[in-house]
């Protein structure tokens, strides 16, 4: 009876949940104008007009002294409130730094403004942006980050926050106990990985305080999206299970995985097994039972793991048993797949494999997620995904590494292009999957600028006005700047393939090489080329110095010309070595060591460039002293080794940080260099022996506990203008 009714209560949940906030909330649509001008609210009137469903709308006019918000659901009325922000008022919000200086009188709008969305779904997040991004975030954060997403037009964003608690509650109901399940959950810092079945247990084990406060984030979140208009993509059941199932239950059908980047082997559940459909029911009617549905699930069965067989046939009849898992539970499920695995295993995934693993659903029942479309569009050697709805997205960022780095005329053009291209298919949508966030603002605003709009991005139009809402006046030298840096830093030409940007030679484990795996130091562009973009934003800082997007920009130019000077100085103390020139050793050595000071003083003017927030902000969520640590070693270990002190991804998700550079990167190239000179009469460096000694210092690293600065220190132009001022004369001679 209690199993009927728990079915029951789901079912209503299930119908109630998507059709709550299909009309306007006003309450909501208010509050969220009060939040981002709270001292010009009361300017603004918000009303709802009807939309065609499936095509979200909004209308600007003034009214009186007021100015009228109109939309068919509070996501498309904070969508208004943005464009009449950014078109009327020289406003900007991003995460590294907002302009909202507005008069005291908001302008007036001459003629009624009327948009609608030629694109039904607007995506947001990627497994990966939870733990390169948002481990540590709390409430406020995320309310913060719903608030960007609503004014820039997300409809669909990704929410797997707490997702560990309804499996632990579905795996305690099965019968599992919390000692079968301690080696199962990963860390914080690494359920992308965990939930797209590459690891078990790194970084744990997971307390369950964790799993229930994560829970109740969850809660909040979905709460608040759903009143903006948004239909929030919830996880579903691909097969991953514990290592102790296969005790619990003998005659499953499992199969040993491993992602062959240093941890154990994974269990994947057979797809046949009569197990899989049932888990995966079980888990959706919890999920639902707790959590609601927008009917819209996010399941990646062969994440960088290859399927067992490449048969067209065993493909689609595991592609039919994922989706029948989601319809068993519910009947309106649609499977949204990120078509990563189709760009990162493309020699598996030939015609046949692709097409049998998509055509086994329904066309109306699954949505791809063309990953990284402005990278390599997946969807033109797909037949535009074999008839299935798509979503044209930005990818953009690996790691959540720091570099300036884009394609800023691709992203421009392309999402039109292919909205008009005859053969691109079911084209619904377009999206943001990059890994990492708060880094490249301009990028961001560029690929949401499409949200409204069908035709192309004009470039010689956006950029300058982009760069007087963001800086709060019309600068010449702020515009040239950023012009050069279009054609710099924010392009990759055809002839060179560059999937993301490029880290700098300090970032790697120390090396007589120009590069290692992880830390590639080719530029997109010629290094010196960069420089004039520099000299102009100098020459922007007398006007444009009170802009917090402003002081970022320059910090991050700065960041990056100085970034791409290690390297000429690294292959400088590489040639010493060689040429076994004592002198020039230790005079090179000396100004490696400066620069990064120098870099590290730099970053410590701005908070989105320090280690400390990062390790305060996982240490918060620690309820006791143990947790505490645990967290701490997640923070810092996700950003270094990445893994274990062997594990193949080191510097994956390197990040030019203060904190990180003087406390970290610094000390392993003074221990490198020591360890040269203690090899100078050989010319054999000794790679090997150091490599080894330089792992088990940076496993102690990770495992040391240690605070770090949290405020900023220094004035963020005034440091960049005094590193403009030491480095500019160097920079042709090194």
């Amino acid at each position: 009876m209690k199993c009927t009714l728990n079915v029951f209560l789901s079912f209503l949940l299930l119908l109630t949940t998507a059709h709550s906030y299909a009309q306007l909330n006003k309450g909501t649509a208010l509050a969220l104008v009060q939040r981002t001008v709270p001292k010009h609210a009361a300017q603004f009137i918000v009303e709802e007009i009807k939309a065609d469903p499936g095509k979200d709308a909004f209308e600007i006019e003034s009214r009186g002294n007021k100015i009228v918000l109109r939309g068919n659901n509070a996501g498309s009325v904070s969508s208004a409130l943005y464009y009449y922000l950014t078109n009327f008022c020289h406003a900007q919000i991003t995460w590294n730094g907002s302009n909202l200086n507005l008069p005291a009188v908001l302008p007036s709008v001459k003629e009624k403004i009327h948009k609608s969305s030629p694109y039904q779904y607007r995506y947001y997040l990627n497994y990966c942006t939870f733990n390169y991004s948002m481990s540590w975030w709390d409430w406020a954060r995320w309310e913060k980050e719903i608030d960007w997403m609503a004014l820039h037009g997300i409809n669909m964003p990704l929410a797997i926050t707490g997702e560990e608690y309804t499996w632990y509650v579905v795996y305690k109901e099965m019968g599992f106990t919390d000692e079968e399940l301690k080696d199962f959950f990963c860390g914080p810092s690494y359920f992308a990985w965990f939930w797209m079945g590459n690891l078990d247990g790194w970084g744990g084990p997971l307390p369950l305080s964790w799993m229930k406060d994560k829970f109740e984030l969850q809660k909040k979140i979905l709460k608040r999206e759903r009143e903006l208009g948004m239909k929030p993509v919830l996880p579903a059941f691909t097969g991953h299970v514990p290592k102790a199932f296969r005790e619990k239950f003998p005659q499953a059908k499992l199969k040993a995985t491993n992602w062959t980047n240093g941890f154990e082997d994974t269990y994947i559940l057979d797809a046949n097994d009569p197990m899989f459909a049932e888990i995966g029911k079980k888990f959706l009617l919890k999920q639902t039972e707790l959590l609601g549905t927008d009917h819209l699930y996010s399941a990646d069965t062969f994440n960088e793991n290859e399927p067992p067989s490449d048969e067209p046939e065993f493909l689609s009849a595991l592609s039919a048993k994922v989706y029948e898992g989601m319809r068993a539970a519910d009947p309106e499920a649609v499977w949204v797949m990120q078509g990563w695995l189709f760009y990162s295993d493309r020699k598996f995934w030939k015609d046949p494999q692709t097409k049998a693993l998509l055509e086994a659903v329904p066309n109306d029942k699954m949505i791809i997620l063309d990953l990284a479309t402005e990278i390599e569009p997946v969807w033109k050697r797909t037949e535009a995904f074999y008839g299935k709805p798509w979503i044209w997205n930005m990818l953009h960022n690996f790691g959540g590494n720091t570099n300036l780095f884009g394609r800023m005329e691709t992203v421009a053009t392309e999402p039109a292009k292919a909205l008009q291209h005859p053969a691109s298919g079911k084209l619904q949508g377009i999206g943001l999957t990059m890994e990492g966030i708060e880094q490249n603002p301009v990028m961001y605003e560029l690929m949401m600028e499409h949200t409204w709009r069908s035709d192309a991005v004009q470039l010689e139009e956006w950029l300058p006005k982009y760069v007087r809402n963001r800086y709060g006046v019309k600068n010449t030298n702020a515009e040239k700047a950023w012009e050069i840096l279009k054609t710099t830093a924010y392009t990759v030409h055809p002839e060179l393939y560059k999937r993301d940007g490029a880290e700098s030679i300090i970032q790697a484990r120390p090396t007589l090489d120009s590069m290692t795996r992880w830390a590639n130091t080719r530029l997109n562009y010629k290094a010196t080329d960069l420089l004039p973009a520099w000299d102009e934003l100098v020459k922007a800082a007398p006007a444009c110095k009170k802009s917090s997007g402003f002081q970022y920009d320059l910090v991050d130019l700065t960041r990056q010309v100085l970034a791409d000077l290690a390297l000429p100085l690294q292959q400088q103390i590489a040639a010493a070595w060689k040429n076994k020139d004592k002198a020039a050793f230790q005079l090179h050595t000396k100004n490696f060591l400066a620069l990064m000071a120098d870099m590290d003083k730099l970053l410590a003017t701005r908070k989105e460039f320090m280690l400390g927030p990062w390790v305060a902000a996982a240490r918060a969520h620690g309820k006791t002293e143990k947790e505490k640590s645990l967290y701490e070693f997640n923070a810092k270990d996700l950003i270094t080794l990445w893994g274990d002190e062997n594990c193949p991804l080191n510097e994956y998700a390197c990040r030019q940080w203060s904190g990180l550079i003087n406390d970290f990167y610094q000390p392993r190239w003074k221990q490198f260099f020591a360890h040269l000179l203690s090899r100078w009469t050989s010319t054999d460096p000794a790679m090997d022996t150091f490599t080894a000694s330089i792992k088990k210092w940076e496993w102690n690293w990770v495992n040391q506990r240690k605070d770090y600065p949290v405020t900023v220190q220094g004035d963020p132009v005034a440091v960049a203008v005094e590193m403009h001022g030491k480095y500019r004369k160097k920079t042709g001679a090194w």
